[in-house]
């Protein structure tokens, strides 16, 4: 890991109508336009869709390095983060989210241990740590 702080930079473009391009240096553009909760077309990334999947995203790579990190052999992750938007004091914002983390050992795997180290990645998680929010983490874990 390089030392902190880390900067990070993304560009959006936008005519008076139509989708939002973001952009970022060596990425692929996206296309953004408001959700269907907000008269937008439904069909693109929203910003606020981009959050949950930044919030899901991080999880399952945070997940990942504390995993390695603790040797724990798995086959896979599925993870769904949904967000509950709200009106708090006159003012438009995310108040909590629900991960469902849906985790697949190796043959042999450690549920019990499995399961602490979903909840530590909850715990580190950068993107969820960085908004004023609950997080409630609801994970099951199998062995295959």
């Amino acid at each position: 890991m390089n030392p902190l702080p880390h900067h990070y930079t993304v560009h959006s473009h936008a005519a008076a109508e139509g989708s939002v391009a973001l952009s970022a240096r060596g990425l692929p553009t996206l296309q953004s336009a408001p959700p269907a909760e907000f008269g937008g077309p439904g069909d693109q990334w929203s910003p606020e869709t981009l959050l949950m999947a930044a919030v899901a995203d991080c999880f399952v790579l945070t997940f990942r390095a504390i995993a390695r990190a603790s040797e724990l052999e798995w086959k896979e992750l599925d993870c769904r983060a949904e967000g509950k938007l709200d009106r708090v004091e006159r003012i438009t914002r995310f108040v909590s989210i629900q991960l469902q983390a849906d985790l697949t050992l190796a043959p042999g795997g450690d549920p019990e241990s499995a399961q602490r180290l979903l909840e530590k990645a909850e715990k580190a998680c950068l993107i969820s740590n960085s908004l004023d929010l609950t997080v409630d983490l609801h994970a099951n874990v199998k062995t295959v």
